[in-house]
């Protein structure tokens, strides 16, 4: 679909104006109704709009006009733009909340504050439109009517939508660091935690040994204390 010209009627102006152009060819290339090109020729529509020359624009050429002239079903059509201009993305406002929802907003904060802790208050405000002021006392339990809170869905209050939500959820997780490995709890395998308790085997001949070791050792600890004892009597018996 053909552009619209800029300033159309200003331009349709110049056309009835300097041109032998019909009311249709002029109402099709400027998106009028020919009723209101033949009140602009007629005078009694823009009378205080000043003429837009198209061809000092770029929007026309003079060929194309003395075509049009001479062929009454020919179409006008706009010249290439030399300058292509991006088009300014607005940015979105507040979020318009309909007053028969807006005694739902507390719930819904208090919802997503306690299923969806990791969202910012930004983020909340975006998506039930209202103010960090309120969220914070919600937070805090200060808000007026904090008793009487119920947490509901905010997608069930028909406050956002749920792409929405979805949307924001995920970019808060992006956001969100993971936890490193010394933070992160994991549970031991199976294979440990069913294992039968190992207990620890002595070899038989070892531990016999080791117990007459110790024994010859005690009876050499006593005949020691005796000869202390007993002196050289003790040798001669």
């Amino acid at each position: 679909m053909q552009e619209a010209p800029l300033m159309p009627k200003a331009t349709a102006v110049w056309l009835v104006e300097n041109t032998a152009l019909s009311f249709d060819q002029i109402a099709e290339f400027c998106k009028l109704h020919p009723l209101e090109v033949k009140a602009i020729a007629d005078g009694d529509s823009a009378q205080g709009i000043k003429g837009l020359d198209p061809i000092q624009t770029g929007q026309l050429t003079r060929d194309e006009i003395e075509r049009a002239e001479n062929d009454k079903n020919r179409r006008l059509h706009l010249a290439d733009r030399k300058v292509r201009v991006p088009e300014q993305k607005t940015k979105r406002g507040p979020r318009y909340t309909p007053v028969s929802r807006r005694q739902d907003r507390p719930n819904a904060i208090l919802w997503l504050i306690r299923n969806h802790p990791e969202l910012k208050d930004s983020q909340i405000m975006r998506l039930v439109g209202t103010t960090k002021s309120t969220i914070q006392s919600i937070r805090e339990r200060s808000h007026w009517n904090a008793a009487n809170l119920t947490p509901l869905d905010p997608v069930t209050l028909g406050l956002c939508s749920q792409i929405d939500l979805d949307m924001q959820v995920a970019k808060a997780a992006k956001e969100k660091p993971a936890p490193s490995d010394h933070d992160r709890v994991t549970l031991l395998p199976a294979s440990v935690t069913t294992a039968p308790e190992q207990e620890p085997i002595e070899d038989a001949r070892t531990a016999a040994a080791h117990a007459k070791s110790q024994e010859d050792a005690d009876v050499a600890s006593v005949f020691a204390k005796l000869k202390k004892i007993g002196g050289t009597k003790t040798e001669e018996d």
